[in-house]
């Protein structure tokens, strides 16, 4: 991202506090702290852009995805869990789905959001107003910048915590006219939001449209943005939750309307042009999420949540509380689970990105491979951070890494799943949207159909079904994906269970898992950072004598309750999973005793 974009996010901080009027909505915890207000931020463009960063400021640092919700909030599923260790009213009481409502990381995140909520409103109530918004594109793209904020933080909140207030106006407005608000029907909350990105669409240039209003290329949002967002809205509207009013999983009856709005919003930004795949799917996150990339060639990259600072404020942890140790700095948090590990076949290239099994010594680049349960996610990894290196002795903890909203990759597979529930069946289209992000992940051109990894013509819509949901996990993992989208198709404790039972079989080397190796052999001194650090293959057995140049690990280990998988990977994954329950989180209890209309979610 500009420089100046990303100074002008730290002033909007100071900005936009000026403007939140202190009022009886505690849970938005915010105060005034000078005289300046909206007359004086909205007086010019350039005040106004700051006004409008701020909006963007609280996507990032410890609260938002700069750990929390990136992290904390999206595991455990089939692809990653959390941390290892014993229950803690915490982090790793989230990612087992024990959370209560006094859990330490709760209330702060939620807050966050809602304080995004306020900063995009402000921006919203005010832009329109001003003299020279006619007249200006930079003006009008702002105010549909601000609409798709406020859809995306509350679309977050949504997903976490299921029927939310309705905070549409500023807190100044709302303390007067409904201080204490109760919780809206989710439904409400999602068509609201879907009218505002179709207003947004029509404010916001593509990528391409940006010089013309005098605009440079950065992390702001464009129109391939708004339009991917709606689709993911809709798709979520159109989808399972969990229902306040019946405490049960349930999707609308016309939900085939929203896949349609879904569909079509993701054929736009097929056909437009803007965006494509980048053709190394290694490239993509070594050289250019971990390179600290303002964008790809390709624009694959479609909404990134910048990161600056160096603190918990407008930083983030990535790479850092996840991704494998680099001189023993690092937290190692975030653990590949071995049965997605072995979803990926033996070509796949994705795994290796995906999947860092190594931590790194002390000169930044000689790899020690790890056990199966000690995988660590690969996507954000320093040990692969450049723009610049960070040295391996330094103790920093904020590196700089921009979590991942939405790439183009997501575009193609909702298209194709959408697609897919609308016509009874895949179309043309749909093959074409899901076999292109195939035959990238297998390092194959990508307009070019290749047989060996190309889905086989005539599927049924449920045999689709069923590889789409399998590519998304393959394409997407570790990018905070795969739990909701397991709550939507209502397959979230039935996947946890199948889960289970398949770390279980693992674990006792059961069929088809008795061919794996129980030791692996790595080349000693490596320094390679993918599967050509092993000397023997991951998917036969071992051979019984040391290769020369090798160093041997325990792998998965002997069969039964000594195996490494059932000692650590099993034995903490979902614990406390309840149907019904913890498909959402509970409302933080700080935020009920500030707002006491705010009702509590289910069981909890």
């Amino acid at each position: 991202m500009k420089k100046t974009f990303l100074n002008n996010i730290k002033i909007s901080i100071v900005l936009l506090l000026v403007l939140v009027v202190s009022s009886c909505k505690k849970y938005l915890d915010e105060q005034p702290i000078t005289s300046f207000g909206t007359d004086f931020v909205f007086s010019s463009i350039p005040t106004a852009y700051q006004a409008t960063a701020g909006a963007y400021s609280q996507l990032t640092g410890d609260q938002g995805y700069g750990i929390r919700i990136s992290l904390y909030y999206t595991v455990d599923n089939d692809e990653t869990q959390g941390p290892t260790a014993a229950s803690d009213n915490d982090r790793r009481d989230i990612a087992r789905y024990q959370a209560t409502p006094g859990n330490a990381q709760l209330n702060s995140p939620f807050l966050q959001l809602f304080r995004g909520i306020e900063y995009a409103n402000i921006c919203i109530a005010n832009i329109p107003k001003m003299s020279q918004y006619k007249d200006s594109k930079q003006l009008q793209r702002m105010y549909g910048e601000a609409l798709t904020l406020r859809a995306q933080y509350y679309f977050e909140a949504i997903r976490n915590w299921g029927d939310l207030p309705a905070d549409f106006q500023p807190a100044a407005v709302l303390a007067i006219t409904n201080p204490l608000p109760t919780r809206v029907n989710r439904d409400t909350l999602y068509n609201h939001l879907l009218d505002d990105l179709l207003t947004a669409e029509s404010l916001v240039p593509w990528k391409s449209e940006l010089a013309a209003i005098g605009d440079p290329i950065d992390e702001r949002i464009t129109k391939g943005v708004v339009k991917g967002l709606r689709a993911r809205i809709a798709l979520f509207r159109g989808g399972y939750s969990l229902r306040n009013t019946s405490s049960q999983m349930e999707r609308p009856a016309d939900y085939l309307t929203y896949y349609a709005i879904a569909r079509s919003e993701c054929n736009d930004i097929m056909t437009s042009g803007q965006h494509g795949l980048l053709a190394s799917y290694k490239s993509l996150f070594k050289d250019y999420v971990c390179g600290h990339a303002v964008t790809d060639p390709s624009n694959e990259l479609m909404f990134q949540v910048a990161a600056v600072g160096g603190t918990g404020a407008g930083d983030t942890k990535l790479g850092y509380y996840n991704g494998p140790t680099v001189n023993a700095l690092g937290n190692k948090s975030i653990n590949i689970l071995p049965t997605y590990f072995y979803l990926f076949d033996s070509t796949d290239l994705r795994r290796d990105v995906t999947c860092a099994p190594y931590i790194v010594a002390a000169d930044g680049a000689t790899k020690t491979p790890q056990t199966i349960s000690a995988i660590n996610d690969g996507k954000y990894r320093r040990d692969w951070i450049t723009n610049p290196v960070i040295s391996p002795t330094n103790s920093v903890q904020y590196l700089g890494l921009k979590w991942q909203i939405l790439r183009y990759a997501d575009v193609l597979l909702m298209f194709a799943e959408a697609d897919n529930e609308i016509n009874g069946g895949p179309s043309a289209a749909a093959y074409t949207a899901i076999n292109s992000v195939r035959r990238r992940g297998y390092g194959l051109p990508i307009a070019t159909a290749n047989a060996k990894v190309d889905l086989p013509a005539g599927l049924s819509k449920a045999d689709f079904f069923t590889a789409l949901m399998k590519e998304r996990s393959l394409e997407l993992g570790g990018e905070g994906v795969r739990k909701f989208d397991l709550i939507r198709w209502n397959l979230l404790g039935t996947t946890l269970a199948n889960t289970k039972t398949a770390l279980t079989n693992m674990s006792n080397l059961v069929a088809p898992y008795n061919v794996l190796p129980v030791s692996m052999y790595y080349i000693t001194n490596t320094k390679a950072d993918d599967g050509t650090i092993w000397k023997n293959s991951l998917y036969t057995t071992a051979p019984t004598s040391t290769p020369s140049g090798t160093t041997k690990i325990t792998w998965m280990g002997t069969a039964g309750t000594a195996n490494l998988i059932y000692a650590t990977a099993l034995s903490r994954f979902a614990t406390g999973f309840t149907a019904n329950k913890t498909e959402l989180l509970p409302i933080p209890q700080a935020a009920r005793d500030a707002n006491i209309n705010l009702t509590q979610n289910p069981g909890y």
